[in-house]
């Protein structure tokens, strides 16, 4: 299912190393001679397309999935894969690299996130708008800037990343903060909601205080399960009581991410409050989250949100769609009881929310 490739490098017998995981995406993708199909990298000649690699003074590993898949094709199930391949390497390397279709790059770097709990070593994800071999490629700075933030250590010989952030044209963020709002231009990523953790440039400046602390160096923990029993209830004017139905009285929803407007206001029309507060009293665990890419869930300010507090709906705060999924499939997967998951879901446990 893998196949693990050994970068020559100038710097063999260092100690520092990363490795890099291949899962899929265009930055793994180059022409073939006709140079009009796009076929999958050899990473066997990752120093004949990328040169400068032999200037890195760590050693680099590559594991490529045999198989890479398109992005918009990524599972829970791809996440536990990848958590449990940097769990049985986390030893043996100072950093990971994963690289990524940028569709569900943010969706894929939330759940990381969670997934990996206690993770005090970088963990960052990059890709490219265009493939390696084109001209004007994105694919070549965006790679070894990755690979530099994922070496990188303070003067104790810390990690000076060691969280799961996202790298891409030229800054780096926290990678359950980000999302993805271009298609056609290089700034791929935005985090609206929390600063930037690094921006490059001719030199790389981190900004310290906002990046996860190093903090006790406990064994690396892999939860086991994430439940996928969740959806998404996209609010929007004219909504009919048949759309919300059918979306909240699916067999088996454990949680459902309620997507509203502004700061976190929905319809006040009866049928729409009873139709959630009948849900919330099955045990339904819905989270309030904000339609707008920056911005903060205050539920009641308004009186459009007001009822929702009151029948039990959670408040999101800050946090993305992108990091609300993946934290409730992470949550709901641990079999909490009730209090203990609505604690969790409305408390920061990898600075996803404020």
């Amino acid at each position: 299912m893998f196949t693990t490739i050994h970068i020559p490098t100038a710097a063999a017998q260092a100690s520092t190393s990363v490795l890099m995981i291949y899962t899929g995406g265009t930055l793994g993708m180059v022409y073939d001679r006709t140079g009009r199909h796009l076929v999958p990298f050899d990473f066997s000649q990752m120093n004949e397309r990328l040169p400068e690699l032999n200037r890195f003074d760590f050693q680099l590993t590559v594991v490529a999935l045999d198989q890479p898949i398109d992005s918009s094709n990524v599972t829970p199930d791809h996440w536990l894969q990848w958590a449990h391949l940097i769990r049985g390497n986390y030893d043996r390397y100072d950093g990971f690299v994963i690289l990524h279709g940028t569709d569900t790059m943010a969706y894929s770097a939330s759940a990381m996130s969670f997934l990996l709990e206690n993770l005090h070593k970088p963990v960052v994800f990059t890709g490219s708008q265009l493939p390696l071999g084109t001209v004007r490629t994105d694919a070549r700075e965006n790679l070894m800037t990755a690979l530099e933030i994922a070496s990188a250590k303070d003067a104790a010989g810390r990690p000076l990343v060691p969280e799961v952030s996202i790298y891409f044209h030229g800054l780096l963020l926290r990678g359950n903060r980000a999302k993805k709002v271009e298609s056609v231009h290089f700034d791929a990523f935005q985090s609206e909601n929390y600063p930037l953790l690094a921006e490059a440039g001719v030199t790389i400046d981190y900004n310290r205080s906002l990046i996860l602390p190093y903090g006790d160096e406990l064994p690396l923990r892999v939860a086991p399960v994430m439940d996928g029993r969740v959806a998404i209830l996209k609010l929007f004017p004219g909504i009919t009581r048949l759309v919300a139905d059918s979306t909240v009285q699916m067999p088996g929803l454990r949680g459902l991410i309620l997507e509203t407007y502004g700061s976190g206001n929905a319809p006040t029309a009866g049928w729409f409050i009873e139709t959630l507060r009948k849900a919330v009293n099955k045990g339904l665990f819905v989270f309030n989250v904000s339609q707008c890419v920056g911005g903060f869930v205050v539920q009641g300010r308004y009186e459009t949100s007001r009822h929702l507090s009151e029948i039990g709906v959670l408040s999101g705060a800050d946090i993305t769609t992108e990091a609300a999924v993946t934290k409730m499939m992470y949550v709901l997967g641990k079999h909490l009881s009730d209090d203990e998951t609505r604690r969790q879901l409305t408390t920061p446990l990898r600075g996803e929310m404020s």
